[in-house]
């Protein structure tokens, strides 16, 4: 009986298969590292600009710095990677975002340079991340069989949701500590593990077209991406429940007003501000931890729809609740979700996609997974103004629901897909 119960409990935590394989094994580990010091350096920015200025105002223009590079570079890059080798690129973005990491804490340690300086270096950084994101995830499929996509997915999903949360709380320890410039050096330090797990990897360079020729990465190889996207029925469902998912369902834009008004925080923020902000990565990550059932799925599709549907269903909760615990609760469980989803449609892209056309795709999935959180921002701070933070929140979680079901009713094939069995 009890090595039944321990059996089942292993079949029930995260599928470490992958990390048998070297070259991911590497990637993973260094990922661990590296993402913490990622996460630091996006506390410390926003930190530094408000110091210089002492202007929210400045802070908020680090989105505006942030979203275009991402936007530009992400489609752009992704057009990049499947037309060169994708280890050169991943070296060569790698060692950008470090040295601009280094350039942050010369300013950030001199002082000298302004904040127009240091959200243009910021910027520099986004657009270099926004190349080298999409490669990483075209990367997986070369040195793993497809079996273990959504698996390697999972462990990956997990370390950055695990260091969304741990990163914050470590840059709000040591800034007092050994002060701001430190986390840039902290980060730039710590993404010479992922230079070294990228410098052994094999050489990858890029598949040719159907016709035998080689790829390009000018404007008309990015269009070609989007054209590609409207005749593979997958991916488009794939994007289009993502948007839908975040531009509709992700709340965040009210935490700070609920917090305060329906959780009883005191003004400027407290326990419940920061619980709320965590909840979504504490969630993801439990789904991590207990993902190790997502392998023996294979009506992906089906998967996505219902996880989608359960985000909107946690959010509709938080939205409706003045119980903090409950809140914190629905919210965890809309992250774990999320995870799921995430999984399974990076795991679509990765299969779905031939190999010319995955640093694209890839490229289109960063910036729709960057942008709908935005555009939810812009949306639910009017509407809270209108109709209560809760009810623009609940009301956001169940046009979710609504938009996913009527969308995969109309396009069927996505909710029949199955991964192919390999």
């Amino acid at each position: 009986m009890t090595r039944r119960l321990a059996g089942k409990l292993r079949g029930a935590l995260a599928d470490t298969r992958p990390l048998n394989t070297l070259e991911f094994r590497r990637l993973w580990t260094a990922g661990v590292v590296t993402t913490i010091g990622a996460q630091m350096t996006v506390v410390a920015v926003p930190v530094q600009i408000y110091t210089l200025t002492q202007s929210s105002a400045y802070v908020g223009l680090t989105g505006l710095f942030g979203l275009v590079p991402l936007v530009v570079f992400g489609l752009w890059g992704g057009a990049i990677a499947d037309a060169m080798d994708r280890r050169t690129l991943l070296l060569a973005s790698g060692a950008g975002i470090s040295l601009m990491s280094l350039a942050l804490w010369v300013v950030s340690a001199s002082g000298v340079g302004s904040v127009w300086l240091v959200l243009c270096l910021f910027a520099v950084q986004q657009g270099l991340l926004a190349i080298n994101q999409p490669t990483r995830s075209a990367v997986l499929p070369r040195i793993l069989p497809n079996a273990q996509l959504p698996a390697a997915n999972a462990l990956n999903m997990t370390v950055f949701q695990f260091g969304a949360i741990v990163g914050p709380v470590l840059a709000g320890a040591l800034i007092p500590v050994i002060g701001l410039s430190t986390l840039y050096l902290a980060d730039a330090i710590a993404l010479l593990a992922t230079l070294w797990a990228t410098w052994r990897l094999p050489k990858m360079p890029p598949s040719t077209t159907e016709n035998g020729t080689r790829p390009t990465a000018g404007l008309r190889d990015v269009l070609a991406g989007f054209r590609y996207v409207a005749t593979q029925k997958i991916l488009l469902v794939s994007f289009l429940v993502d948007i839908i998912a975040m531009a509709l369902g992700m709340p965040r834009a009210v935490f700070p007003e609920m917090a305060e008004r329906t959780f009883h925080d005191p003004p400027g923020g407290g326990i419940a501000l920061g619980l709320l902000y965590a909840s979504i990565a504490i969630g993801a990550v439990a789904g991590g931890l207990f993902s190790g059932w997502l392998h023996r799925i294979r009506r992906q599709g089906v998967a996505v729809t219902v996880a989608i549907c359960v985000w909107g269903l946690g959010v509709t909760v938080f939205g409706l609740t003045d119980l903090l615990w409950l809140a914190v609760l629905a919210l965890a469980v809309a992250g774990a979700a999320d995870l799921v989803s995430a999984v399974f449609r990076s795991t679509m892209l990765q299969v779905v996609a031939t190999d010319e056309m995955r640093g694209r795709m890839q490229g289109v999935f960063i910036v729709v997974v960057a942008g709908g959180p935005r555009l939810a921002d812009i949306w639910h701070g009017p509407a809270a103004d209108v109709v209560g933070t809760g009810t623009a929140a609940a009301g956001g979680g169940l046009a979710v629901i609504l938009a996913t079901v009527v969308t995969v009713a109309l396009l069927p094939a996505f909710w029949r897909y199955r991964a192919p069995v390999r």
